[in-house]
């Protein structure tokens, strides 16, 4: 299981650093030059760097996930990548007019694959021989020692 999981939350946490960065760094380019992002204005720098380290965030999540693999961190990685990206392809596609055939249509295909691609992954995580976690350990208790 950990060889399908693993390349695909890679490939899903590539995106978000380099997705994330452009828009946390250079947020007017990431509106001016994404097609479609400039489809519903206005531009808002604020609003885009936060965006931007949010989804740096999420990249990181992934990121853990694909490492560790373990069952519970990349179901809550995948699942918090769908609360995104379900809702983004749902907005997108009420919201297509203005954007010309190909950029519609590459659009589209893009977010559902950002789609597609996580609901498959958790079926493989939820279904297949994720490395089970073990159980939930106290931390120790701290020591003190007086000298």
């Amino acid at each position: 299981m950990t060889r399908l999981l693993r390349p695909g939350l890679a490939l899903l946490a590539l995106v978000e650093l380099v997705l994330g960065s452009w828009t946390l760094l250079f947020p007017a380019s990431f509106y001016a030059d994404v097609p479609t992002v400039d489809l519903t204005p206005p531009f808002s720098e604020h609003l885009f760097r936060d965006f931007g380290g949010a989804t740096l965030g999420l990249a990181v999540v992934l990121t853990a996930a694909a490492i560790w693999t373990e069952r519970r961190l990349v179901v809550v990685a995948l699942l918090a990548y769908l609360a995104f990206s379900a809702p983004h392809l749902a907005f997108h596609l009420g919201h297509l007019h203005g954007a010309d055939g190909w950029a519609a249509t590459a659009l589209v295909v893009v977010l559902v694959a950002s789609v597609a691609l996580p609901l498959a992954l958790l079926a493989v995580a939820v279904r297949g021989r994720a490395r089970p976690a073990g159980p939930i350990a106290s931390p120790a208790p701290a020591v003190v020692r007086r000298g």
